[in-house]
């Protein structure tokens, strides 16, 4: 890789450009890794499902909130991930009718393994710009987040 000097028209590319560009670049090397890992049968959505759901589960109606998309779209990517034995919805513990959707250990199996390709995707990109004299920009990211959402992380409302 080469870096950005003036005569690269990356030099003068908007922000919104860049940052859409290196996440579409690293999703999509990271969804090459783990479908060859012999994890074909997900989308990223279904990886960003998987995050919001760790821990105790929620509703179908939290997970919308969290993802940023509508109920049905929830109830849907609940359903997928319910066929491909990803989650299972157990009765909620405050009782009536709602359910909560929890991962099951396939899921869980899943993120073991994604989570590892991940971190050396990382690492082998935190490698590469260290020998250029860079870091990788997490702290930056991660202060242009809050800058901007403050305390409130608002959804990802990924649209693939």
């Amino acid at each position: 890789m080469r870096s950005v000097d003036t005569d690269d028209p990356l030099a003068h590319a908007e922000m919104t450009f860049l940052l859409g560009m290196a996440f579409q670049l690293v999703l999509s090397e990271f969804v090459r890794r783990v479908e060859a890992a012999g994890h074909d049968d997900l989308r990223p959505m279904h990886g960003f499902a998987f995050q919001a759901l760790r821990g105790p589960g929620l509703t179908s109606t939290e997970l919308a909130d969290r993802l940023g998309v509508t109920k049905q779209a929830a109830g849907q990517i609940v359903d997928d991930l319910e066929k491909g034995g990803y989650v299972q919805r157990r009765p909620h513990p405050a009782g009536g009718r709602r359910k909560l959707v929890v991962l099951t250990d396939k899921a869980h199996e899943h993120l073991t393994v994604a989570g590892g390709i991940l971190h050396g995707l990382e690492a082998e990109l935190a490698d590469e710009l260290r020998g250029r004299g860079l870091s990788l920009p997490r702290a930056e990211l991660a202060a242009v987040i809050r800058s901007l959402s403050g305390d409130h992380l608002p959804p990802l409302r990924p649209t693939w």
